[in-house]
Order: structure tokens, then C-alpha cells, then sequence
């Protein structure tokens, strides 16, 4: 970011202060996101069995629809529920407002999970295809798939034995979640990176990531589709100019070279990054680091279903700030 002066040189920068101007909105936002009306509303009630069972000769047909099972997941994942404990929470707010429905077993819940087809998180801006995204950030993190915590490597000195897959976003300026992409942990950042791009079809005015993106694949894809949007992309530190490069890189490494790192980090407003920063941080603060799937196919539309949460989150309210002199 701008303002990450290298702390080896002795800089004292203190902790920046903001101040958010529409907190009484803000509050209400965030009760709301503990409503159990705001996941589990009419229309999912409408659609909560599939209308067509006719039997095809293949098997049983489906009872519940898919739209049922992303609604328990959903509801599973806000308030970090097993599947057992889901299924009874459902069950149990269908008779309290006697409601003639009941919640699909925890087996079916699990078994589900699998074959839901999601092409993209859930609840995004439905605008129209013209739209024009602002600011675009691309990051990635690490989820827990299983391992032993810090207290147990500490008390029994041992090590965690843990096993991590890899969550990619990109996320734009309004904080929703536009493409999202669950890898395993040895996959490239800039190989991902274009299939995050491609489910992308509005057109962008800027695009930031951090130094794992410096390939020339990614200056590539980004000037055929958004040529004129401001790549923001650092260069590492030992970078120069060459023919083989992308001119924009070049161009990138020409501008740091005459004005300095923090002033080209300025200058093309690279602290757009913090977009994607912060989607991390909301993320494993509201639904936790670590993933209860154990196979990957599960695990690709947990998390897929977990962004389509932080986008309901946003859609009901997100905090306006500004930064205190």
C-alpha cells in the first residue's frame, strides 16, 4: 500500500484513523446480517421443492431443489452449524411458524453439496451488462482443510500437519465478490488469475494486484480486454527494462525508477488493493479460515457459496468512511 514505508529504515508511521459517516445505517446492517428472514425468506420457501419429479428411469428423482440446499448451506456456514445441528435448526424454525416444509437430511445436505452447479457467487449487483466497474482487486488466501490448532502444536510440541487449499477472488469497488476460484495450495496465482478474469464482463477503469501477478500472461489478457484501464501491478525490485517484456511493465518499471516506489504506488492509486485485502479478512472474521468439507468438489462450492454470503452482507449495507487529518 502507499502508506507501508519500509519499517527497516526506522519511518514511524502511525496507525491511520477513520471515521464512518453513515454509522446509524451501518448498524442496522450489520443486525440484519443475524436475521434469520434475511436467508431464509418467501421466495426460498416458494422454491424450496422441485415443481417437476417426473422419474426418468435413472433413479429417485430430486425432492429438494437446489436452491433448498444453497439456503442450508448458506444458513450452515452464517451460524457455523454441523449438518446435524442445520437440520434440526431448520426443522425447528419450520414448526415454530408452522410452516408444512421440513429440511433435507444431513446426508442429502452433504451429498448435494457436490453437484451443485455454481458458476459464480451469489446476490452480485444485477446491473446492466454496460456497467462499468470502477476499481477491480485480485488476492488470494489460504483455507484450513484439517490440521491441529495452535494450542495443540504448543502443548504437545508437535506440528500441525495441516493441509490448506487455496481461495482466489476479485472483488471490485463496491466490495462484491465478482469471480471467485477454490485451487489446491501449489497453484499459480497468475494461471487462476485469467480464469477469474474471464467471468468477468463489464468493463473495468482499474485493475490492481500484488507482485505474485508480475507476469506477462496477466499484462497480456488485461490489455486485449480492458485496454484502457490503469494496471496496477508492482514490479519486483530488481526489475529493468527490457524488450521482452510488456510495455506496460516497462512502463511501470520507467515510472519507479524516476519517481520512486511510494510515489508510483500513489500515482496509480495502488491502495485500491486493500479491496481484496479486506474481502480476505471479512471472509475468515464472518465464516472462519479453515473449510468443513473434506473433498474437493465439496470444498469448491462451500466456498463458492461462502463469497455469495459476503455478497448478500454487502448488498444490505457496507460502512462509509473517510480518513481522519
Amino acid at each position: 500500500m502507499s502508506y507501508k514505508y519500509p519499517t527497516k529504515k526506522g519511518w514511524h508511521v502511525p496507525k491511520q484513523s477513520y471515521k464512518v459517516s453513515n454509522w446509524g445505517e451501518y448498524n442496522q446492517s450489520l443486525r440484519q446480517r443475524g436475521r434469520i428472514e434475511v436467508w431464509l425468506t418467501d421466495t426460498a420457501i416458494e422454491q424450496w421443492f422441485e415443481k417437476d419429479r417426473a422419474y426418468d428411469g435413472t433413479g429417485t428423482p430430486l425432492l429438494f431443489s437446489d436452491f433448498a440446499i444453497i439456503i442450508c448451506h448458506e444458513i450452515r456456514q452464517v451460524f457455523r452449524l454441523p449438518l446435524r445441528q442445520c437440520q434440526g435448526f431448520i426443522d425447528s424454525l419450520f414448526q415454530l411458524h408452522k410452516i408444512p416444509l421440513k429440511s433435507p437430511d444431513y446426508t442429502c445436505l452433504s451429498k448435494r453439496l457436490s453437484k451443485l452447479q455454481i458458476k459464480s457467487p451469489r446476490y452480485k449487483k444485477t446491473d446492466s451488462a454496460a456497467r462499468t466497474i470502477v476499481a477491480i482487486a485480485i488476492d488470494s488466501t489460504g483455507l484450513k482443510r484439517f490440521g491441529k490448532d495452535e494450542w495443540h502444536q504448543e502443548k504437545h510440541k508437535m506440528s500441525g500437519k495441516r493441509s490448506w487449499r487455496k481461495l482466489h477472488i476479485a472483488v471490485d469497488d463496491e466490495h462484491y465478490i465478482q469471480a471467485t476460484k477454490l485451487t489446491k495450495r501449489w497453484a499459480s496465482d497468475d494461471k487462476v488469475a485469467e480464469t477469474l478474469l474471464s467471468e468477468i464482463h463489464h468493463d473495468i477503469n482499474h485493475f490492481s494486484a500484488d507482485g505474485a501477478y508480475d507476469k506477462i500472461n496477466i499484462y497480456k489478457i488485461l490489455n486485449e480486454k480492458y485496454p484502457d484501464a490503469c494496471i496496477a501491478i508492482p514490479p519486483r525490485i530488481d526489475a529493468v527494462c527490457r524488450h521482452q517484456n510488456h510495455p506496460i511493465r516497462n512502463d511501470n518499471c520507467l515510472k519507479i525508477k524516476k519517481f520512486g516506489r511510494m510515489a508510483w504506488q500513489e500515482k496509480m492509486e495502488y491502495g485500491r488493493r486493500n479491496l481484496s485485502e479486506l474481502c480476505i479478512k471479512r471472509y475468515k472474521h464472518i465464516l472462519g479460515n479453515k473449510l468443513y468439507s473434506r473433498e474437493m468438489s465439496r470444498q469448491v462450492n462451500e466456498a463458492m457459496i461462502g463469497c455469495g454470503i459476503l455478497n448478500k452482507m454487502t448488498s444490505l449495507g457496507m460502512p462509509k468512511s473517510h480518513r481522519r487529518v
